[in-house]
């Protein structure tokens, strides 16, 4: 009898020990389904995330032109640039030295970068009576003149022969100094046919913001720019960019030498569109995408006085 009774004991002790191994083996289980449902949902999140910053593969070609000139910090301009253009992938980067032939620095960049079969590397001299001198300030004379015609006379040649008014694709005047989120190529592939984009600019004519306004049907009614605001588009060259067409189908839309301080975005613009049937972009104009950055000139006296003993820091270098 009592033999019985100890039986039935270790069975009984037998089975719990059973029921607790499956027990802790269907807790261990479900805790692994919660790790791999917040893997998937961390995972979703980076992709969402990823296509929120990298703008639409799919988008029309935005050829975006730089015009650049050699001085200490045009490789550190450039470099900053080239990774936006590298993950911005509608974007064909249109680069016009002011030279009288193509740099190795700016080849090697490009190269260095993997752009070569998203770029094209131009130049064109600026007249010697329209160049800075010594300490003259930079807005005593027009900049980027002569540059940003020759693209613009490059990009309406190279879009002419690559599928005319039937492809749209935008253009844009990407300045070397300026700072921008790739976001903001994702709004410009949203151009729409004959039209001009627009969109707030930050830190430039003397404000934090620089941006157009908007009437309650989301429609240009002007700038609320402080800087000149009699101009006929008082924006800067980094807020707007163009819809091909319009450039096509206007030969004439350039920049001009002959034209006061200020006046060269009028100057293209007036070809092109009116305020009120400008596109605004950047939710609503209410997302500052683009920043007018300047780098601080370096302070070189100590590479000055190597250079008069006929030395040099970056000897064999390029800097």
């Amino acid at each position: 009898m009592n033999q019985e009774i100890r039986m039935k004991t270790k069975h009984f002790y037998g089975v719990l020990v059973i029921l607790g191994f499956l027990l802790i083996y269907s807790l261990s289980s479900n805790r692994g389904c919660d790790r791999t449902a917040d893997l998937q949902l961390d995972l979703q999140s980076f992709q969402e995330s990823r296509e929120a910053f990298i703008p639409n593969q799919r988008g029309p070609t935005i050829y975006a032109i730089t015009p650049t000139y050699a001085r200490p910090v045009q490789k550190a301009e450039l470099t900053r640039l080239s990774h936006v253009v590298r993950l911005s992938p509608n974007v064909f980067w249109v680069i016009v030295e002011d030279a009288d032939h193509a740099s190795d620095l700016v080849t090697n960049l490009l190269r260095r970068s993997g752009l070569q079969d998203r770029s094209i590397q131009l130049y064109a001299k600026t007249p010697t009576n329209f160049k800075l001198q010594g300490k003259d300030p930079n807005w005593l004379k027009p900049r980027g003149v002569e540059q940003r015609n020759k693209a613009l006379e490059w990009t309406r040649k190279h879009m002419a022969e690559n599928g005319g008014r039937e492809r749209h694709s935008v253009v844009y005047f990407m300045d070397d100094d300026n700072t921008y989120s790739t976001e903001l190529f994702a709004e410009i592939s949203k151009i729409e046919r004959n039209k001009v984009g627009v969109w707030p600019v930050g830190l430039v004519g003397g404000l934090m913001v620089e941006k157009p306004v908007l009437n309650r049907d989301d429609i240009v009614l002007g700038f609320n720019s402080a800087w000149r605001p009699e101009r006929p588009f008082p924006l800067d060259m980094a807020g707007f960019a163009i819809s091909s067409d319009l450039l096509l189908d206007n030969p004439q839309a350039q920049f001009s030498y002959e034209v006061e301080r200020g006046y060269q975005e009028s100057e293209i613009l007036r070809h092109l569109t009116i305020v009120h049937e400008m596109q605004p972009l950047a939710n609503k104009c209410t997302e500052v995408l683009v920043w007018h950055t300047r780098t601080e000139t370096p302070k070189l006296d100590a590479e000055k006085q190597l250079t008069k003993a006929g030395k040099h820091s970056d000897t064999g270098l390029e800097v």
